[in-house]
Parts: structure tokens; sequence; C-alpha cells
């Protein structure tokens, strides 16, 4: 069986492989990174963290993709699909989209453009009816993206993630719907 990937004008969302792990926290762990993502992580949270990826992956067949950008081969960070799955979630199932990409790449309109493919597998390749998406409410740049996408939020949803202390416990939801969501194959 071929390895997933989606294709966009400029980047490459794909299953990740043993060689992407390294460069993805080498780019991604940082301090204005994981700024709203509760902090850098130690070797244990990294570790943790992709042993939480690759088991999503291995229970539904997909995960957040590494996001690789064609010119250059160089690895972004990470954008795509998973069931929600955080201990105390008001959306525990639903599909969620989530994205991580380096600052390097941020104001370029890559977080955006593959947002865009994973909405449209979303809702093309996978049947979902309904995406939701997480933050925290100071993460503007994040929520913005989602507004952006058409997405609204959905204050009635949000939840307290007790993983975290503040400011990143309180989790604020976001969501579109297919309806909503316009047809780009058209």
């Amino acid at each position: 069986m071929a390895d997933f990937q989606l294709e966009t004008a400029r980047l490459i969302l794909r299953d990740w492989r043993e060689q992407d792990w390294p460069e993805f926290f080498r780019v991604t762990n940082t301090p204005a990174v994981m700024r709203w993502l509760g902090g850098v992580l130690d070797a244990d949270g990294m570790a943790s963290q992709r042993g939480r990826v690759e088991a999503c992956h291995a229970a539904n067949g997909h995960c957040f993709w590494a996001v690789e950008r064609k010119s250059d081969g160089a690895l972004l960070g990470f954008c795509g699909l998973k069931r929600a799955d955080a201990p105390g979630s008001t959306v525990t199932g639903a599909m969620e989209i989530g994205w991580r990409l380096r600052e390097d790449a941020w104001g370029r309109g890559y977080a955006k453009e593959a947002a865009i493919a994973s909405l449209d597998a979303a809702f093309d390749r996978f049947g979902a009816e309904e995406v939701v998406a997480l933050t925290v409410i100071e993460n503007s740049g994040s929520w913005g993206l989602m507004e952006r996408l058409g997405m609204r939020r959905r204050e009635e949803l949000d939840y307290d993630d007790d993983r975290y202390e503040s400011p990143w416990r309180r989790s604020i939801v976001y969501s579109i719907d297919r309806a909503a969501w316009p047809d780009r194959n058209g």
C-alpha cells in the first residue's frame, strides 16, 4: 500500500518517515512555536508526542501529516486530521484538524494551504460531516486561521484540558461542517 500523500501548489502532506522526527522537533520545538502548545518539550515530551501521532495513525489509518515544501524538500511541520482524544474533551471522537509549522514558515500562507487540503480530504476522502479545531484563546494566529477557513467559534464546546496549566488549560473549539465547506473542485 502506498504512503498517504496530498499535494497542493507548494506543499506535500504525507505520512511520517523515520528521518522526519529529529528535524521536526529541531524546527518546531522552539519557544516561539510552542508558546501556545504547552511550552518546549523535553526528551520525554518529544517521545510522548511522537508516540501519540504514531498510535493515532495505527488506530485510524491517518493522523497529522508531515508538511514538506515542494521547492526544496524542507520539512515545515505538520498539518492534518485525527480523531479528537484529549482527556475531558467535549469533542472526543470528532474529526479534528490541526497544524504546527516552523517559525520561518509563518506568514507565507503555508498553514492555510495545508489546512484547505486537509479539510478537502476530511469531507471528500474521509467522509466527515464536521471538523473541529482546538486552540487557546490567546493564540490569535491559530484561531484567526480557523476563521479564515470559514470555521465558527463553538463556545458551548470549550473545555479544560487538565494535562496543562494556565494559559494552555482552556481549550476553545471551532468547527465547520460539510455544508459550510465550499466546493473547491468545481
